[in-house]
């Protein structure tokens, strides 16, 4: 697993697999984003399709 981080993915969410823990950014080159709205008008509806759960986190 990639450990260094991409200053250009800021991320703040400990519980992804990808995110660096040490700093608020993600260690992924690319994420992929998406929606689960068909018509999304605030960033409540955006997704983070990279998300996955990092083992142990709640």
């Amino acid at each position: 697993m990639n450990e260094q981080k991409n200053p250009n993915i800021h991320c703040t969410v400990d519980q992804c697999r990808h995110n660096l823990c040490t700093e608020p950014f993600c260690t992924l080159d690319t994420v992929h984003i998406g929606t689960h709205e068909t018509e999304p008008s605030v960033k409540e509806c955006v997704d983070c399709n990279s998300f996955e759960k990092r083992c142990g986190a709640r």
